[in-house]
């Protein structure tokens, strides 16, 4: 299907959005046990805009599911959740959660180009089956459509005025009643027919109803007639009105000998357009309607409401696309690049120029707030990601029979869009572990142990300096070493004999392939998991530390920097080599003499600040550089800290602090491991030279394993 591709990607942002919000109200109303007549009017709107936008899009799957969840809550909304009984409330929160997953999955098939599903049938039986308990009808055993006669009836006298004697074997077709243009669902069913009938095999009446928009109130007051040659082409075209999910139902007829022209009820015309049959010209393919045309369709006076509430906030807010806000980042890098290029100036040392001084200053003061703002526009909250999360816990919940609660901590925490991107699928992979392997199944066992029956998952989020900080903790029975161990051996990532320590133990949870799991389940098993949390979070420049209590639970934390792009960094010099420090790890700068140093039992270094030992790394030799002082005396050292660690780096001088655009180091270059020596980036200085850009929090792991 060929569709305009703003049309389908303003479509997808809108399916996301409302599936988001969907799972956010039922889980809460899942919580309460109960619907408020808001949550009713809500999700009647949102199903009745799924429905309406999907059919614009002929997206047929989505838009039958969405109209039966809208017929289900329509009958909720009138009888109120008063007709549901308490046996009843667990089925019908199950019903809608597999109907978010159907819209999800359906929707992931959209973004990658595959076919959508067509066998829905059980599904639909499902949802019709529950819409019938709570009516109180009589379950049917087959859909109203499969009904239909098979052989053809005599023509009513309607059907005998709109017949045709050129086409005499008819369909006639009624759609749901209230569901919305009409006209424009005819057309539709009839690009359907045409994948199964040749274009010059049929016609249909109204003839104009991609034209005319007055059609669709004859087609509600009479139905929609599509007319075949020969009674073969009728039967192969029915499937195309029996899986069109807007079809309430319909009925085969065959043309008298003399048919009479139309003459009882005619359709309106449309003014300057004459009418043709598909026989004689081809209809064109119905314009593209925008999704949100379909919420103009016939709503509660409540929801129209809202709608109309809602505008007014709304009216200052537009979606961006993330392309263009890439494009907006890399033309400010470049004009901090360019800014600093031009102050750097080779030619500019020893002059006295006041006027450019002032104007430089000038320009450095708007490039900040110029950066401050692209940032600014990346940023986004990780509440949304959080939310996803009480989902699986939901649902791992019921599966695992593990009563479960998922606390959220600082949902409004900001992070630079790519990263929150990045985290999703990290954030999703720790909370899934922490239900299979850290929560006990037993209930009494949690007991004995003096905890709550009901397990606890935390799932927070803070910013220090220049860094998110995500925990995920649970009150579980954290690991244990032995297991931990012994399967890493038998794997071979471990060498039997070797004492390892406890740290290196939950290290091995890191590791590609591994698993603790004997058996592969839904969640677990296959050894794909806690790497790819590794692997991801580093993609982004962040780093995942695992810690354990047996018997305790597990924490896992990831430290992730707020952006990736532009950063404030002092620049210092090592011999010949220059490096970047960020300014939000370092926490003071000082001079030290060789008398204010203590040498350890290992013989490193260390210094006394405010009531604190702190190692000291001198970057010459961690490094391997030639060049570079050994004289304390003659360096100076910055106190730095990423997250809980901190020591004291050695360098030869300080250069001054810089804005400085971060470049990532090409892939050939992070083969070699370069990254777990605390180099994280470099970045092109103002003389063009390069600038290594260090990693703390690397630095300080690899000192101390």
């Amino acid at each position: 299907m060929s569709m305009n591709n703003d049309m389908l990607e303003a479509y997808l942002f809108e399916m996301h959005s409302l599936l988001e919000q969907l799972d956010d109200l039922v889980l809460a109303a899942e919580e309460a046990h109960t619907f408020s007549q808001d949550d009713v009017n809500e999700i009647f709107r949102i199903m009745h805009t799924i429905k309406g936008s999907s059919a614009m899009m002929e997206f047929n799957s989505l838009m039958t599911i969405a109209h039966r969840i809208e017929d289900l809550f329509f009958v909720i909304r009138e009888k109120t959740m008063d007709a549901i009984s308490e046996e009843l409330k667990p089925e019908m929160f199950d019903l809608i959660f597999q109907s978010i997953d159907f819209f999800r999955e359906e929707i992931e098939k959209v973004e990658t180009n595959q076919p959508l599903s067509t066998s829905i049938d059980t599904f639909l039986d499902k949802i019709n089956s529950f819409s019938a308990k709570i009516s109180g009808e009589a379950v049917d055993d087959e859909p109203e459509e499969e009904a239909a006669p098979a052989a053809a009836a005599a023509p009513t006298a309607e059907e005998a005025a709109f017949a045709s004697a050129e086409f005499p074997y008819g369909l006639h077709v009624f759609f749901d009643e209230g569901v919305g243009m009409e006209n424009l669902r005819a057309m539709m069913l009839v690009n359907s027919v045409k994948d199964y009938c040749e274009e010059s095999q049929f016609d249909y009446y109204p003839p104009d109803v991609q034209m005319n928009p007055e059609t669709a109130n004859f087609i509600i007051d009479n139905g929609f007639y599509i007319r075949f040659q020969t009674a073969g082409d009728r039967e192969e075209a029915i499937p195309a009105v029996k899986d069109n999910g807007a079809v309430k139902n319909w009925q085969v007829f065959d043309a008298p000998q003399a048919a009479p022209a139309p003459a009882a009820k005619e359709a309106p015309k449309a003014a300057p357009v004459e009418e043709a049959s598909p026989a004689a010209a081809p209809v064109e393919e119905p314009q593209a309607v925008a999704p949100a045309a379909a919420q103009q369709s016939a709503a509660p006076a409540a929801a129209q409401q809202s709608a109309a509430k809602q505008a007014h906030v709304k009216e200052s807010l537009i979606s961006v696309s993330l392309s263009k806000l890439d494009s907006l980042m890399a033309v400010i890098s470049e004009i901090v690049i360019t800014e600093a290029q031009v102050t750097a100036s080779p030619d500019l040392k020893g002059l006295k120029l006041d006027n450019f001084t002032k104007a430089a200053r000038q320009l450095r003061s708007l490039t900040d707030n110029l950066q401050d703002v692209g940032l600014s526009l990346r940023m986004v909250p990780v509440s949304a990601t959080f939310q996803k999360m009480k989902r699986i816990v939901r649902d791992m919940s019921k599966k695992l029979k593990k009563e479960t609660n998922l606390v959220l901590v600082g949902e409004d925490t900001e992070v630079d869009k790519t990263v929150v991107d990045s985290i999703s699928d990290p954030i999703m992979h720790i909370v899934r572990n922490s239900m299979d392997h850290g929560i006990e199944s037993d209930r009494a066992e949690r007991i004995a142990a003096g905890k709550d029956p009901v397990g606890k998952i935390i799932l927070s989020a803070r910013q220090t300096g220049g860094e998110v900080i995500i925990e995920v903790s649970d009150d579980g029975q954290g690991v244990d070493d032995d297991a931990v161990l012994n399967k890493a051996i038998r794997q071979g990532l471990a060498q039997p004999g070797v004492e390892y320590s406890h740290k290196d133990i939950l290290n091995f949870l890191l590791m590609p392939g591994f698993s603790t799991n004997t058996e592969v389940t839904e969640y677990s098993g296959r050894g794909v998991g806690m790497d790819v949390v590794k692997s991801n979070v580093e993609s982004v420049g962040g780093t995942v530390t695992i810690t354990s209590e047996r018997g305790k639970g597990m924490t896992t934390t990831l430290r992730i920097p707020l952006n990736m792009s532009i950063m404030d960094g002092m620049e210092v010099s090592v011999g010949d080599s220059i490096f970047t420090v960020p300014i939000s790890d370092i926490q003071q700068i000082f001079k030290v003499s060789d008398i204010n140093i203590i040498q350890d039992a290992t013989h490193g270094e260390m210094v006394k600040i405010v009531d604190n030992f702190y190692s000291i790394v001198r970057a010459k030799e961690f490094y391997q550089l030639n060049g570079g002082t050994d004289n304390l005396d003659e360096g100076v050292l910055l106190w730095v800290e990423s997250g809980d660690n901190s020591f004291c780096l050695f360098v030869d001088e300080l250069i001054g602090e810089q804005q400085v655009v971060v470049k990532p180091l090409p892939d050939y270059v992070n083969n070699y491991g370069i990254k777990d020596y605390g180099v994280s980036g470099c970045t092109i200085l103002g003389d063009g030279s390069i600038s290594i850009i260090l990693d703390v929090a690397t630095i300080y792991s690899s000192q101390n394993p």
